[in-house]
């Protein structure tokens, strides 16, 4: 039945005259933009609405110069953050924060959202926007916990590792936290943008609207639950936005307790339009950063056996895969900009090569977002960790600053650009 009622939905809005060859849509298992193939190298830019905000932390000349910025590079898509949750002033999480309290928002970060879009509309961008995220950072899972008397939320640089993964376990079973995080979902999508005029779920410009940042059922009994809510979350998404794509933001086996078998069942799932997966080198043990040189070979070989053991599982669905967050430090695992980028050029390019090749063949693996665009933002030099009144960089508050952000000096700047212009001449064939 609600595949009978998405399809009616889209129907109704299409004879209105809603439905649009803006829109990034799935055909034979490839992102297509009217009737042209799209083959993506985006960026994660996780902060765009807070730098769109009229308040604090807010600076639209400098959103608007890495919007241009990124715009001449060739990069349309970014991946975004809707907006942080709870209390400000809370160690490890990015402020000013979205919603405050359950339904209770901050409003100039919210019209910091539309500026966004609106921006990114003029220059013909797409953007990947998350509601939610498993870890502290912006607030997530444990937030929804503690606003539903689960105590205090538990944070991993104060509390520890093990204490914040036994408290986030809870919210796969967590029906309160379901509900109010559906709110939520539905006072976004449906949403007025201030300064278009138009509703969120009538904007091209949003290609697509995830669940949430690496969901994780944060334990193999909670499997069950895991799929039975993620699934629930994407049917309600695409009920309110049937012309836009719904994805999970699921880093791929590493995020369902290594269950394969949970990762296709929930991507494979029709309410679900694309397979997402992340890569992280260092954080999975890939990398040893006592020997960089030996290690990165070996690198190379992990990655590609991930990205292919997954990019099966989207052929067989006939959808597109994408590889939306993956990162590699500056030389020496230092923070500075004026540090080379070697190694991880060598690794973005081995992607980025990936991502060509499969455009070229007309294949499935249909895009990458590099983690993260820094831009001109630096960090402050007399501490490590990211306080209020700082730039924003790549690199969320409970992280080095500087460690994974890409810098608008960087050298990896001209291979990005190398390689959308390559993919610009695949879509034109």
């Amino acid at each position: 039945m609600k595949s009978v009622f998405i399809l009616l939905m889209v129907c109704l809005w299409a004879l209105n005259g809603c439905a649009s060859d803006d829109f990034i849509r799935v055909k034979d298992g490839r992102f297509m933009k009217g009737n042209r193939d799209y083959y993506y190298i985006g960026v994660n830019f996780w902060y765009g609405a807070l730098l769109g905000s009229d308040g604090e932390g807010g600076n639209r000349e400098r959103l608007k110069k890495e919007l241009d910025s990124l715009s001449v590079i060739g990069v349309n898509n970014l991946r975004i953050l809707i907006g942080a949750d709870g209390e400000n002033g809370v160690q490890s999480k990015v402020a000013p924060a979205l919603q405050i309290r359950p339904g209770i928002y901050n409003d100039t970060v919210f019209n910091g959202l539309d500026y966004l879009l609106a921006e990114m509309a003029k220059r013909d961008m797409y953007a990947v926007l998350y509601f939610t995220n498993s870890w502290e950072w912006s607030g997530g899972f444990s937030q929804y916990l503690e606003w539903t008397g689960h105590g205090k939320a538990r944070i991993p640089a104060v509390d520890g590792w093990a204490v914040f993964h036994d408290y986030v376990s809870a919210y796969a079973g967590c029906d309160t936290c379901h509900r109010l995080l559906k709110a939520h979902i539905k006072e976004v999508v449906t949403r007025k943008n201030s300064y278009t005029g138009r509703y969120y779920n009538e904007d091209p410009t949003i290609m697509a609207w995830q669940i949430a940042n690496e969901p994780r059922a944060f334990g193999k009994q909670n499997k069950e639950l895991f799929e039975k809510w993620v699934l629930e979350t994407a049917c309600y998404i695409k009920s309110l936005a049937p012309l836009q794509l719904v994805s999970t933001g699921s880093e791929g086996e590493k995020g369902c307790e290594g269950d394969q078998g949970l990762y296709e069942r929930i991507h494979s799932n029709e309410a679900v339009d694309y397979y997402t997966i992340h890569i992280w080198p260092q954080n999975w043990g890939w990398l040893d950063p006592e020997n960089v040189d030996s290690s990165y070979a070996g690198v190379e070989e992990k990655t590609r056996a991930y990205i292919n053991e997954h990019l099966i599982f989207a052929r067989k669905a006939n959808k597109p895969l994408v590889l939306e967050e993956f990162g590699f430090p500056r030389e020496g695992f230092t923070l500075s900009d004026r540090t080379p980028t070697t190694h991880r050029d060598r690794y973005y390019e081995f992607i980025f090569r990936h991502v060509a090749a499969s455009a070229k063949a007309g294949d499935s693996f249909a895009g990458c977002n590099i983690w993260a665009w820094g831009g001109c933002g630096r960090g402050n030099t007399e501490h490590v960790m990211w306080m209020r009144g700082d730039d924003y960089v790549g690199d969320p508050a409970q992280e080095p600053q500087g460690l994974n952000s890409v810098f608008d000096t960087d050298t990896t700047v001209k291979l990005i650009k190398k390689y959308t212009t390559a993919l610009e001449k695949c879509e034109d064939k």
